[in-house]
């Protein structure tokens, strides 16, 4: 599954059950307050049998950090803190390089012809299939991706924060 976190919405997308082609699969509404959308998102990831979980993960152009990466960063944390609370451990949920998918996303739906105005409903369904299209190339063909995998052991009794669980090897397998 490819997730592409932004302010208000978050795009999903599914690759065929070879790992060959992402195809977009839907736009949740973000509610910071609730987390409806991590719920909604969880469910997903049982009814589609989910075996890994690919999070944008935001950088600047020179490979820095913003307020978006922290964003997504947070976001795949709590993900991967709710599996956890529900007994999965056995989902990998990495963190994946993104940059310009989402202006990819844009030029791809104009040029299919789509309207300005009904970007919006589909722009990070189109964004995730991005991400995950590219995890699922870089895979097939060998290659490590840029980005991490968060730990998804359980926790030791001590409480520390699910940042501290966050295996930064710099590829993928």
């Amino acid at each position: 599954m490819g997730v592409d976190v932004g302010n208000a919405r978050v795009g999903l997308a599914l690759s065929d059950p070879d790992g060959i082609l992402a195809t977009p699969l839907q736009t949740l509404k973000r509610n910071a307050n609730t987390n409806s959308d991590r719920r909604v998102l969880r469910k997903l990831v049982t009814v589609h049998e989910v075996t890994e979980i690919f999070v944008g993960h935001p950088r600047t152009m020179s490979g820095g950090s913003s307020a978006s990466t922290q964003m997504a960063e947070e976001y795949a944390n709590a993900l991967v803190a709710e599996l956890r609370d529900e007994g999965v451990t056995d989902i990998p949920v990495w963190l994946v390089d993104e940059r310009l998918t989402t202006v990819s996303a844009h030029r791809s739906l104009h040029d299919a012809g789509v309207s300005s105005r009904d970007f919006k409903s589909v722009v990070d369904q189109v964004a995730a299939a991005n991400i995950l299209q590219q995890a699922l190339d870089a895979l097939k063909a060998d290659r490590a991706v840029a980005g991490y995998c968060i730990n998804l052991e359980p926790h030791a009794a001590d409480n520390d924060s699910v940042t501290d669980d966050v295996e930064k090897n710099g590829e993928l397998p």
